[in-house]
């Protein structure tokens, strides 16, 4: 099973192949489990305004959008956990 940092360098160069359940398993990993299941999943984010991510299961496929949109969210988890990283002042140019 190929790590989740593996996938999502996949779903940036092809965002068009890549398989559910990979899609599924980075948004796991990055949010949690799914606040709903069904023909859509919906996870849950971390901040105000767009408060979730929602994918489908196309024939076992992700629908191209929705990784480009998972790929957004996860950019701005990472620039979010970064910037607060600096705020604290735990980053020392000395």
């Amino acid at each position: 099973m190929p790590k989740i940092e593996s996938i999502v360098v996949g779903m940036r160069q092809n965002p068009k192949g890549v398989s559910f359940a990979d899609l599924h398993r980075v948004c796991t990993h990055y949010f949690g489990q799914p606040r709903r299941k069904g023909s859509h999943e919906v996870f849950s984010t971390p901040w105000p305004g767009d408060p979730s991510v929602n994918i489908q299961n196309s024939r076992g496929m992700a629908k191209a959008y929705q990784v480009r949109q998972v790929l957004m969210a996860i950019d701005r988890l990472e620039t979010s956990a970064h910037d607060e990283h600096h705020e604290r002042g735990t980053d020392h140019a000395d």
